[in-house]
């Protein structure tokens, strides 16, 4: 079976009767390619701290997107989706983790009650024809697995034309991000969805965390602060043409710590903005560092180097913040505790690996 790393959140609109909803996979990268213009149908490439990925999931026609400096355009797009079902592809640019393939020096995935902001700045351009979304698409999960598809999707839409509707019902509106937006609330059969809506959007500048705190409340299968975010990605979804959409700017930014506002749903996480401290304390290490191996581990640092990384361990945090499998750069590091950083590492299996450099 295909592996399946994004369901499309949409269900279409046509004249006086809702269509069904529809499910759609998108599978995960599986090449690079050069900066440059891209064809295949999961080619992706890294763009300093994001990927790029073409992710023609929904169609055999040929689609080609030009990467950019900070973004990308479509520049061919041949298919055509089912005005009664699902878009054809979902081109987009990332930070975090999407089916294992993870964006560099990322600090994702990580808890929501460990985070105080996710800061996005974006600028799209639209043509003028064509049958489209410009959204974000942004995933939560119950754990760090970012194998495969996450829990609860949260969408916030750009852009939309023609009769596409998010999945789900309109369950009202809100104010976020200084504007109204319309809320769809649905499941499409794999993973609850959010999609906050809203039309003609080209410039988005904003802190996404309210978003994200809002979509907890809309139900008790839509997970809790002790989720984790797993990546924030904008992109486009096509039905018909699309060539011209474009990303003209992308830049997003997670900082760890805890925001004012708390975040519906289970577990507070205590320690302000400084995290927590793990106890009690295994060993004091320095830079270079690395551990190897299972066990349960909690070291105390006053430098953790230029850099941290790690690979097959169950949960690996920095003073309270998940830093699970990945690499991260020292200045993307929760404050220090008093001059000193806390790392707890659980590993399961001889490989699990940790290192501080």
């Amino acid at each position: 079976m295909p592996r399946k790393t994004r369901f499309a959140s949409v269900v279409v609109i046509s004249s006086l009767v809702a269509a069904a909803v529809w499910t759609t996979s998108n599978h995960a990268p599986v090449a690079r390619a050069a900066t440059g213009q891209m064809c295949g149908q999961f080619a992706s490439t890294t763009q300093g701290n994001y990927t790029v990925m073409n992710n023609r999931w929904g169609t055999s026609a040929t689609q080609c997107i030009n990467v950019t400096a900070n973004g990308f355009q479509i520049v061919q797009q041949d298919g055509t989706g089912n005005l009664n079902g699902a878009p054809v592809s979902y081109p987009a640019i990332y930070v975090g983790c999407h089916y294992g393939n993870c964006s560099p020096s990322t600090n994702l995935p990580m808890r929501l009650r460990d985070i105080a902001s996710v800061t996005t700045s974006a600028s799209v351009s639209f043509p003028s024809s064509g049958t489209y979304d410009a959204s974000y698409d942004i995933w939560l999960n119950a754990d760090a697995n970012v194998s495969g598809v996450q829990d609860t999707e949260v969408m916030i839409w750009l852009n939309h034309t023609g009769s596409i509707r998010p999945i789900g019902g309109m369950t009202g509106t809100i104010n976020l991000a200084g504007r109204s937006w319309e809320v769809w609330v649905g499941n499409n059969g794999q993973n609850n969805v959010v999609s906050y809506v809203a039309t003609g959007v080209t410039s988005f500048n904003t802190d996404v965390k309210p978003f994200l705190t809002d979509a907890l409340t809309r139900g008790s299968g839509f997970g809790d602060s002790s989720w984790f975010l797993t990546s924030v990605q904008l992109g486009f979804e096509p039905w018909i043409s699309g060539v011209g959409l474009a990303v003209n700017s992308f830049a997003t930014t997670i900082t760890p710590g805890t925001s004012g506002g708390g975040g519906g749903g289970g577990g507070g996480g205590g320690g302000g903005s400084a995290g927590a401290a793990c106890s009690p304390v295994t060993a004091t290490i320095a830079a270079p560092f690395s551990k190897d191996g299972a066990g349960t581990f909690c070291f105390k640092a006053s430098s953790l180097g230029t850099f941290i990384n790690s690979w097959n361990v169950t949960n690996l945090t920095v003073n309270g913040a998940s830093f699970n499998n990945v690499w991260a750069a020292a200045s993307s590091l929760p404050p220090a505790i008093d001059g000193f950083w806390y790392v707890s590492y659980t590993g399961t299996v001889g490989w699990s690996h940790f290192e501080a450099k």
